[in-house]
């Protein structure tokens, strides 16, 4: 590959204890519980609105689980508040907890903002300033061009694991037998469903029947097989929303790109937005209730389910998902989702259906990058095993992740220590005063 050499010099812009890097749900928990526990943090964020998959993923509903006192039930409280007569729902896979994507971009700016955290939006990492093996900065591309800042500790929520990738880490990609990832999707919202007869479906396991009998997962996989829904397209899934006659769609699918390649990403947003119209027509067609169904808004940018995993000085392991196993250094506790493993090489699941998976914990060595200092990272770029990773990568237990990540990153300030010097006992111990349940 051709390479160049360019030099520049470039101004500090600031200089902070904590940068979190992406305001997905575990940067936004991140940033908060850091300023909470009196850190001087800064935002970054690549897009010009905080949220991540709560809001430009067009991610709904919330999903997984954690143990009582998190912030996460703090974010979900908050999301709910304006709609307190939306019923629970239920299902296979746990307690489905709505949101309205517009209403949060508006409400998690003012509660970043409330707690004390500089935002800085339309932002992105280019590179990781460094002395040895310890992390002191970053370097951002912004409006105005190139910039640095400092900071004692960054925490890296990217979903990508970007930071700890240009600071060294060492990561893995997809599963061990072929390195293949899951798919990727673009979720999108349609309204004006005929909720007498209109059906909610969330996953290829799902028995729910169409009025005529039918089973509605039957469906999908016929009409995939003769062609009327896109490729690997074999279930479309329709969660309920917070609003009478609207259902959040998770059905596009596009196997084989790589994320982290901007050309790849550019080719997937055309195909994606193509497959939109395939499965609105096959509503429309085939399913009752939906046939007068408007498509109302999507995804402003693709929902990636896995990249980078960050290997730590602990890792989530297959067997700690599988038999729900418990550690004394556990910074996240009863974490909970299937192991929901969309196909890497083609339609539905990879195992089947989503399998079991006991409630585990998340240990602080997880959180850890191998070999490098004053980094932390949160959110489905923690260290772990493919498999469990399809449990783990949820917004529930993101967010829980993201809190400790900003306690430990705020310790670490306050003490003058790195975070891994802090060790998980302190960090537990500020966790539990903050009423987490470890």
């Amino acid at each position: 590959m051709k390479t160049i050499t360019y030099q520049k010099s470039i101004d500090v812009r600031g200089a902070y204890d904590v940068a979190v890097v992406g305001s997905g749900p575990a940067g936004l928990c991140a940033a908060v519980a850091a300023a909470e526990e009196g850190a001087r943090v800064v935002l970054i964020e690549r897009f010009g609105i905080l949220g991540g998959n709560l809001t430009v993923g067009h991610v709904s509903p919330i999903l997984g689980a954690v143990s009582g006192g998190t912030m996460a039930a703090r974010v979900i409280d908050m999301l709910k508040e304006k709609h307190p007569d939306t019923p629970a729902v239920l299902t296979r896979n746990g307690k489905e907890e709505h949101l309205d994507h517009e209403e949060a971009k508006s409400l998690f700016p003012a509660w970043v903002k409330k707690s004390g955290v500089a935002i800085m939006l339309c932002t992105s990492v280019v590179d990781v300033i460094k002395e040895g093996n310890t992390v002191t900065g970053l370097i951002l591309e912004t409006p105005t061009g190139l910039g640095a800042i400092e900071a004692k500790v960054v925490i890296d929520a990217s979903g990508d694991g970007r930071a700890a990738y240009m600071a060294g880490a060492e990561y893995c990609i997809g599963r061990d037998s072929d390195g293949k990832i899951q798919p990727c999707t673009l979720e999108f919202l349609v309204d004006n469903v005929d909720e007498s007869v209109g059906i909610a479906a969330w996953g290829g396991s799902d028995p729910v029947k169409l009025p005529d009998g039918q089973e509605y997962r039957a469906l999908c996989k016929q009409k995939n097989a003769e062609g009327e829904l896109p490729k690997n397209v074999s279930i479309v899934r329709l969660h309920r929303t917070g609003n009478p006659g609207e259902r959040s769609v998770n059905a596009t699918q596009l196997n084989g790109i790589d994320p982290l390649d901007p050309l790849a990403l550019g080719d997937a947003e055309v195909e994606l937005r193509g497959q939109i119209d395939a499965c609105l027509k096959f509503l429309h067609t085939y399913v009752p209730g939906f046939e007068h169904c408007r498509f109302k808004s999507s995804g402003a940018t693709l929902g990636v389910r896995e990249t980078r995993r960050i290997m730590g000085d602990a890792t989530v392991g297959d067997a700690d998902v599988e038999q729900g196993l418990h550690y004394d250094d556990a910074v996240v506790h009863n974490a909970w989702f299937l192991i929901d493993i969309h196909n890497p090489a083609g339609g539905g699941q990879a195992e089947g259906f989503a399998q079991p998976a006991q409630p585990y914990d998340i240990r602080y060595g997880c959180l850890l990058p191998r070999g490098i200092e004053n980094l932390l990272t949160a959110g489905r770029c923690i260290s772990g095993t493919h498999r469990a990773h399809a449990s783990y990568r949820v917004m529930t237990v993101c967010m829980a992740m993201g809190e400790a990540a900003g306690v430990a990153a705020a310790l670490a300030v306050k003490s003058g220590k790195t975070p891994r010097e802090v060790g998980a006992e302190e960090v537990r111990r500020v966790l539990e005063a903050r009423g987490v349940e470890l």
